[in-house]
């Protein structure tokens, strides 16, 4: 079997050189992940609303035609939005990747085993539902590859990457959502942002 992905190490190789980056952290240790990288305006760490990250990364890209925007979520996270992925295939978005951080478990909740612990590709699923580019990913030189394709920005992409159930420190994002929100729109629209 191969040897998992650490976690930081995968995010941290995803968000180096990020540029002007959108990314969406989904619930629970992906929006710790991309916080541990380096707290950015371009972040959005979801603190709630399990299932929605990659909705929201659509309604991003759909609104910032010329930005890339990335989600980073987990396993558990997306296999509740799971039909956000039909959604996002038929909206055929360019400018989307969807990065699934999978450790076979609902880590927020206590370890469960998530239904991807039993055999589920959600890859296979993305790809079922007509996402193009859908990937597997075990090694850092496809994740630094993958790192390329997201910042090249031709085409929607999901990539589901085999990480490491380990438990790391908490590197918290801020917790105030309004803060968040006024944040990533002053970074996304600059002066307008403050006339709405």
């Amino acid at each position: 079997m191969a040897k998992l992905l650490k976690r930081r190490k995968v995010v941290q190789t995803l968000l180096a050189e990020r540029g002007d980056l959108l990314v969406i952290g989904g619930l629970g240790a992906p929006a710790w992940d991309i916080t541990a990288a380096g707290d950015h305006p371009n972040n959005f760490p979801m603190w709630g609303a399990m299932g929605g990250a990659a909705m929201l990364g659509l309604g991003l890209a759909l609104s910032q035609s010329q930005r890339r925007v990335l989600v980073i979520t987990g396993d558990g996270e997306m296999l509740m939005g799971i039909g956000s992925l039909a959604t996002i295939a038929i909206t055929a978005v360019p400018n989307l990747s969807i990065v699934v951080l999978d450790n076979e478990t609902y880590g927020e909740t206590g370890q469960q085993d998530t239904a991807t612990k039993h055999g589920v590709s959600l890859s296979g699923i993305a790809r079922a539902c007509g996402i193009q580019d859908c990937r597997d990913v075990s090694r850092m030189a496809e994740v630094q590859a993958l790192r390329d394709r997201i910042h090249e920005g031709s085409g929607s992409l999901f990539a589901q990457i085999k990480i490491d159930p380990e438990k790391l420190a908490l590197v918290l994002p801020p917790r105030d959502s309004t803060y968040i929100k006024n944040r990533m729109r002053l970074a996304i629209l600059g002066e307008a942002a403050l006339h709405d």
